[in-house]
């Protein structure tokens, strides 16, 4: 027990934290301020916002404001009209970065030329992803019903791999306590997101990754139903059925088996 500053005596778990002065550093003192950036963490995104829009945004508004560009969080596109054009900004991206101390990515930096039916050219790289979207020429349709080759995106193979897998964890086919009108509730809403974002352009870039959801229906209809279990074609002729008589049941049936179809970017 120990007398406190009032007079009165209290115990040791109750004594006042005793707190430290702060000496005041002079303002030339030369401390350095080290800034870690967490990658692939969740504030990564913002943290590339926040520096990349001095760095790069307001930066190439300045230096280059005839040149189009599109950037989310650290992956950016700039349009340039020439080679020449493309590696001189990429010389000048490199120098604007050392001196805000970032490095370009050594292999997602390069210059891609966006060959179609006017831009005929060979270049090494004729294609590129951003944002799951694979950029390169696709068969498309002109105004006049003239068929020809343009620079267009779809979703990538990389995001369909994505999706499948996602597909593949969901065990539809195991899921045999429930009924179909319940794994459409269920399911529904993944697959209308992806069909809103990957559909805007090329959307029968999904249908085969799609279709992968109806063989996993007639897997559940064979656990589910005992006259489908030894019926490979009885079960395939169940879900025609079905599919014919409930054609919205499941979102994606109406892109993948009904007049869903879309030519070149939509």
């Amino acid at each position: 027990m120990t007398p406190s500053r009032s007079g009165t005596r209290s115990p040791p778990n109750q004594r006042r934290p005793t707190t430290a002065r702060r000496r005041r550093q002079p303002a030339n003192c030369g401390c350095a301020v080290k800034v870690t950036f967490c990658v692939r963490g969740v504030i990564s995104p913002l943290l590339a916002n926040l520096f990349l829009h001095y760095a790069f945004d307001v930066w190439m508004s300045r230096k280059y404001p005839h040149i189009p560009f599109e950037r989310y969080a650290d992956d950016a596109l700039c349009h340039c009209k020439s080679a020449e054009e493309a590696r001189a900004l990429w010389s000048a991206l490199q120098e604007r970065f050392a001196a805000c101390k970032l490095v370009l990515h050594p292999e997602k930096t390069k210059i891609v030329y966006c060959k179609d039916a006017n831009r005929r050219g060979d270049f090494p790289n004729q294609s590129f992803d951003f944002l799951g979207f694979n950029f390169r020429a696709r068969k498309t349709m002109w105004p006049g019903h003239i068929h020809a080759h343009g620079f267009l995106p779809a979703a990538s193979p990389k995001a369909l791999k994505t999706i499948s897998q996602t597909i593949r964890r969901w065990t539809l086919h195991h899921r045999s306590d429930k009924a179909l009108q319940e794994l459409a509730e269920m399911y529904n809403p993944c697959i209308q997101g992806w069909i809103n974002y990957y559909g805007n352009f090329y959307r029968t870039q999904l249908r085969p990754t799609l279709k992968r959801i109806d063989l996993y229906v007639i897997r559940w209809a064979r656990r589910k139903y005992k006259r489908l279990r030894l019926q490979t074609k009885g079960a395939r002729d169940w879900f025609a059925k079905l599919r014919q008589a409930n054609p919205k049941l499941f979102t994606h049936w109406q892109l993948c088996h009904g007049d869903g179809r879309t030519t070149g970017a939509v």
